[in-house]
């Protein structure tokens, strides 16, 4: 794989306040990588310096090769950033604002309606293209705003929070483009709307007090839940307290906790899959089963399990 950004050891201090402190990771063509992590966590402040608007304290950044330090010029020319809160001129409409910024880029001609026109198609706000900017929604706005920072194509693109202040609908356009150019592409995404962990990322840093908490797939920080492969089942026609003895003598199990209803919450050991083994065990005891399902780790406890350590929730 290509790789398209580089960061090492970056780190940047306001005086006593480390912000950032010692972030170290690479993002690939073909990867969309979720930048997640509380508010203050140092994410904006991340993105800032890897686009050269704000110079590092230490370390390095290398978007395509090019050192931010060194060449700035030339890593704005390879990236579109999306910046939190998407600013834009208020009394510009769309259409003369993505001019202006293909003017800006060098885009000139045939060439800046082309671009402007397809970048408006693939933000969806061609219906919006001759209003003031000041008069649209929060949603327009941050459309208009990812229509400028894909406006020239660029091999990598920084997004701070894409789908802040957009509808269901609107969310669902945007995820479907950045899909669509996630495979040549290579993507840095600051969210924190954990939903977008599997609707978008390939792979996610967790960032908390400006350091690196995790680096991994979706899939990796969804087994770090203690309710990862955990199974809830119930059985007909059994004495509870049998069953839930029954339950914590097969050796695969871990823990059994009782679910509000009825039947148990079944933990497995080492987070192994253990749904087709219990249910063999519990049809080799002659039970009929009346509700099983296997649950997927929960996000939001890794989230908090891993940017606040001391809620005491598994790491």
């Amino acid at each position: 794989m290509t790789l398209r950004i580089e960061i090492d050891d970056l780190a940047k201090y306001f005086g006593a306040i480390k912000a950032v402190d010692g972030v170290s990771f690479s993002v690939s063509k073909g990867e969309v990588l979720g930048f997640l992590g509380p508010n203050g966590a140092g994410k904006s402040t991340t993105m800032k310096m890897i686009t050269g608007f704000l110079t590092p304290t230490r370390g390095t950044v290398r978007v395509c090769g090019y050192d931010v330090l060194t060449d700035p010029i030339s890593v704005k020319a390879h990236l579109g950033y999306l910046p939190e809160g998407a600013p834009a001129y208020a009394d510009m409409t769309p259409d003369s604002f993505l001019k202006f910024i293909a003017e800006i880029r060098g885009i000139k001609g045939a060439d800046r309606r082309r671009a402007v026109d397809s970048a408006a198609e693939r933000a969806r706000i061609t219906n919006v293209m001759y209003q003031p900017i000041e008069t649209l929604s929060k949603g327009y706005k941050r459309r208009v705003g990812l229509a400028q920072s894909i406006l020239h194509n660029p091999p990598v693109l920084i997004l701070d929070e894409p789908t802040d202040g957009l509808d269901p609908n609107q969310k669902h356009e945007v995820r479907t483009l950045i899909n669509e150019m996630a495979e040549d592409k290579a993507i840095i995404i600051s969210t924190h709307i954990l939903e977008e962990v599997h609707a978008l990322c390939t792979r996610n840093v967790v960032i908390a007090n400006g350091k690196v908490k995790f680096d991994g797939t979706p899939q990796q920080l969804e087994s770090k839940s203690r309710y990862y492969h955990a199974v809830v089942v119930n059985v007909a026609n059994v004495e509870q307290k049998a069953f839930e003895t029954f339950l914590n003598s097969l050796p695969f199990v871990a823990q059994v906790e009782p679910v509000e209803g009825a039947g148990f919450r079944v933990y497995p050991k080492d987070g192994q899959q253990i749904t087709a083994d219990l249910s063999e065990k519990i049809r080799e005891n002659g039970w009929s089963i009346d509700a099983l399902h296997a649950e997927a780790g929960r996000l939001d406890e890794v989230f908090r399990s891993i940017t606040m350590p001391s809620t005491g929730a598994k790491n």
